[in-house]
Order: C-alpha cells, then structure tokens, then sequence
C-alpha cells in the first residue's frame, strides 16, 4: 500500500511564485498547486484530462477561450491538449488541487522521486 500525509510531499519550486505537491497511484496523480500574487501566468497544455478543485483564495481560471472566476469550492474539467492557465488574485495565494489523468510521470520524478 503506498500511504503519505500532505505535509510529508516534497514542495517543488516551479517557478517564482508558483509550488507544487504531488502524489501518484499507478494510474492517475495529485497534484495542489499554490499561485502566490503576482506570479506570472503560463499558459500550457498537456496530454492529461485535469480536474481542478479550488481549495482556497480566488482569482480567474482559463481553458482554451473562456475565462471564470473561481474561488473556495469551485470545481473546473481542463480537457487533455486545451490551451490553459490560472492567476490569483492580489490580495490571498490560489490553492488548487488537481486530479491528472492519466499519471503525470513528470510530476512523480520531480516531487515524489
């Protein structure tokens, strides 16, 4: 059985103003994500169908070309290969916590590893 606390996960730098915690099974990951004020947004893509969960703060959330705003509690579905990215507000970080599938390999080497 493969059994961790969050407060165990490594804490990746990604960039400046934005870290990461993540947790794989074999055929999906966990990821919290934290965009501080600020940071700079990076609009990506990836092959992975991702949920995201706001666990806490606000700002806007882009998928492909819509643009919401999301706080506490909202949920969101970023399909696999759309065009997406998020920014906190200014005042309190953007919690999220994502659910990847299938397996991000490239989160598993860099934060569980």
């Amino acid at each position: 059985m493969k059994k961790s606390n969050l407060d165990d996960l490594k804490v990746t730098d990604v960039r400046a103003g934005v870290t990461r915690r993540s947790f794989s099974g074999a055929g999906a990951t966990l990821a919290w994500g934290t965009l501080s004020p600020g940071h700079e947004p990076r609009p990506h893509t990836h092959p992975h169908e991702q949920i995201v969960y706001i666990v806490s703060g606000h700002g806007t959330f882009t998928v492909g070309d819509e643009t919401t705003e999301v706080k506490q509690g909202d949920m969101l579905v970023v399909p696999s290969n759309v065009l997406h990215y998020a920014v906190a507000a200014d005042d309190e970080p953007l919690v999220d916590l994502s659910i990847f599938n299938p397996r991000r390999d490239d989160y598993y080497t860099a934060d569980e590893g």
